[in-house]
């Protein structure tokens, strides 16, 4: 299977304006991530997808690939998809939509979501990590997932699921193993180009989760687990803490 690791990377951001751009121990926000993403042994090529001018020629101008794609995309996904279509879709059969805030993504995530989507017999894939923290069942800010016995997701909540319902005393995620969500998506070409179709559900709306839309839908989406931590930068204080930590290095 030949994979595009497509990494979209919007230019406007209300918390974090301008964040594609941003300086992290002398190298950009975007292309941290292009360099990691290209140590991925599962990628055939790596693009950025942006809707700004000042992105492209920051990218092309330090050697990387880049698309000019539309600003009035509601998702990454639909981002994606086109950005898959400027690329040139025949020269590849499946993309991987790397998030543009993780300047430390760990090549070996991206090829760990790559063997779970050549397992998907769905074409779609993501990742999780087994709860270790009770405050994480606790965050809205995180995704929890429900899966059957062939780790295909049955939901996607920002509540934790299941309900223990017995009051036996310790940790919940001592007693059942749950999952968070990790946002790194794979998806077949075709199977990419139904899901841009769909329109929102009502359970995506209610959750404020894309993927629901394709569960609803009846898409199955086959989830891939990872050890390998994630460090999402969205915010000023997690800027200053990525330039703390490349500092330290």
């Amino acid at each position: 299977m030949r994979i595009l690791g497509i990494i979209p990377a919007r230019f406007a951001s209300t918390r974090l304006p301008g964040k594609p751009l941003v300086d992290i121990g002398g190298v950009s926000m975007v292309m941290r991530v292009v360099r990691q993403a290209r140590m991925s042994n599962a990628i055939a090529e790596v693009i950025v997808a942006t809707d700004d001018q000042r992105v492209m020629d920051h990218v092309i101008a330090r050697g990387g690939k880049c698309v000019m794609t539309s600003a009035d995309h509601p998702s990454g996904t639909d981002r994606c998809f086109e950005a898959l279509m400027l690329a040139g879709r025949d020269g590849f059969d499946a993309v991987v939509n790397i998030q543009g805030d993780e300047p430390f993504i760990v090549p070996g995530q991206i090829d760990e979501l790559c063997a779970a989507l050549q397992q998907a017999r769905s074409g779609i894939a993501t990742l999780a990590q087994v709860v270790t923290d009770d405050r994480d069942l606790d965050d809205p800010g995180e995704a929890l997932i429900a899966t059957d016995v062939n780790m295909d997701a049955l939901y996607f909540s920002r509540a934790a699921i299941p309900f223990l319902r017995d009051s036996a005393a310790g940790p919940r995620h001592e007693r059942f193993r749950y999952l968070k969500h990790v946002g790194l998506y794979g998806y077949r070409n075709e199977v990419l180009e139904q899901l841009v179709k769909l329109a929102p559900s009502s359970l995506e709306q209610a959750e404020s989760l894309e993927q629901l839309r394709w569960l609803e839908n009846g898409f199955k989406v086959r989830i891939g687990l990872t050890e390998h931590p994630s460090f999402c930068v969205d915010t000023p204080a997690d800027l200053e803490e990525a330039r703390r930590r490349v500092a330290a290095l």
